[in-house]
């Protein structure tokens, strides 16, 4: 499609597409809805950013709302800086300035889990930096989806299960909205081509040595035989309405035994011990993102390995999100490990 045409596309609102037309009014009630002046846009260079960067810049078209865009090069693979300039150049055609930003942090173990907590503290930084309540990520449908089986893989509780939530608070500043959690990714694919007609394709996504692609590579024979995405992401949500009952009963456990001194965090272990074990994972979890200000919950299985270990009789400290856990008089204490 034409640079023309895809122009107008962007500022009717996708009219000549009856099915983007109706996702796009769905996006344009949700933003809306959160009613904010400005937005910090998180582009990748993949088909589902792209598409978020092609909604946003349509809704300023509707109406005056600032939206910055940050793509974050890890700079893991040799082509990276290419591919982020390519992206640059590919929403420069429609006025849309990309800002890049190198993480510098080394990332050498647990890739996937490490550049994403890398990527969200360059992404809340320049939200505070820059005065932006809200931050917009391109999550979709199918990453739902797999994100419920990848927890489902590991033995997740109902947290775990209940999978990514629509609205959240990332940090005490930031909050981060995920508009097109219910969109199938074929829509997004569609907006790419129109508009942009190109999009980066991250090798990672094929790379078997991660657990997503194994996810990702049985939606096909599951909806083969029937099970259909859409009726998953609906027991998704039921399980989420579940949760968020679940998380008023912990905020007030949290309230009463999770306490910020300076450097450490501190809970009264006596307390603590009474606690179920679910209760203590949630509370442990929380603990490390409160300290570390890390977004995603570590791994339930490394918590109940912790959680073991802080029952030994012999237990002086142990190490786990990058904090280090210690006892100190009555209190079981917590510190960023320095390395």
């Amino acid at each position: 499609m034409s640079k023309k045409n895809s122009s107008v596309n962007l500022k009717n609102g996708f009219k000549d597409f009856k099915d983007l037309s109706d996702l796009f009014k769905d996006f344009k009630k949700k933003l809306d809805t959160l009613n904010k002046r400005n937005y910090l846009v998180a582009v990748s260079g993949g088909p589902d950013s792209l598409a978020l960067a092609a909604l946003t810049k349509s809704y300023s078209f509707k109406k005056k709302t600032k939206f910055h865009y940050v793509l974050v090069d890890h700079n893991i693979r040799k082509d990276s800086n290419r591919e982020a300039k390519k992206v640059k150049k590919l929403l420069k055609k429609h006025l849309i300035n990309l800002k890049i930003f190198i993480n510098k942090r080394k990332i050498i173990r647990n890739i996937q889990a490490e550049a994403r907590n890398a990527r969200y503290e360059i992404l809340i930084n320049y939200c505070k930096k820059n005065r932006i309540k809200t931050l917009l990520t391109a999550h979709n449908l199918e990453d739902q989806v797999e994100t419920f089986f990848i927890r489902l893989s590991r033995g997740s509780g109902l947290k775990g299960l209940s999978s990514m939530k629509a609205l959240s608070k990332i940090d005490n500043q930031v909050n981060l909205s995920r508009p097109l959690l219910d969109i199938k990714k074929k829509f997004l694919i569609k907006i790419s081509k129109i508009i942009f007609g190109n999009y980066i394709m991250d090798p990672s996504n094929k790379n078997s040595k991660f657990l997503r692609t194994k996810v990702r590579k049985l939606k096909r024979p599951l909806e083969q035989s029937g099970i259909k995405y859409e009726q998953i992401f609906k027991s998704i949500q039921n399980l989420a309405l579940s949760k968020s009952t679940l998380d008023s009963y912990f905020d007030k456990i949290f309230k009463g035994l999770i306490i910020r001194k300076r450097n450490k965090i501190e809970i009264n272990f006596k307390k603590y011990s009474e606690l179920n074990n679910d209760t203590k994972i949630a509370l442990i979890n929380e603990a490390i993102k409160r300290l570390k200000k890390n977004y995603y919950d570590l791994r339930s299985k490394k918590v109940a390995n912790l959680i073991i270990n802080l029952n030994k009789s012999g237990f002086r400290k142990s190490c786990l999100g990058g904090c280090i856990f210690f006892k100190k008089g009555e209190n079981l204490c917590l510190k960023i490990e320095n390395h």
